[in-house]
């Protein structure tokens, strides 16, 4: 369980970075990939949290 929390937390911080990253980019080209890499990661995130039968954190 512990291996499942830690891939979870690193799912979420993945997502912050792609975040930042977007948030950073000065071509739009590569906001729109991190942007979609983020949405991407949090939605993972989301999902392996209900199947641990946790609640998704609200972002």
């Amino acid at each position: 369980m512990k291996d499942i929390k830690a891939q979870l937390e690193k799912l979420r911080t993945e997502a912050a970075e792609c975040a930042l990253i977007r948030d950073l980019a000065t071509d739009a080209r590569k906001r729109e990939l991190f942007a979609r890499l983020a949405a991407q990661l949090d939605v993972l995130a989301d999902e392996l949290e209900r199947a641990l039968g946790t609640e998704p954190k609200i972002t």
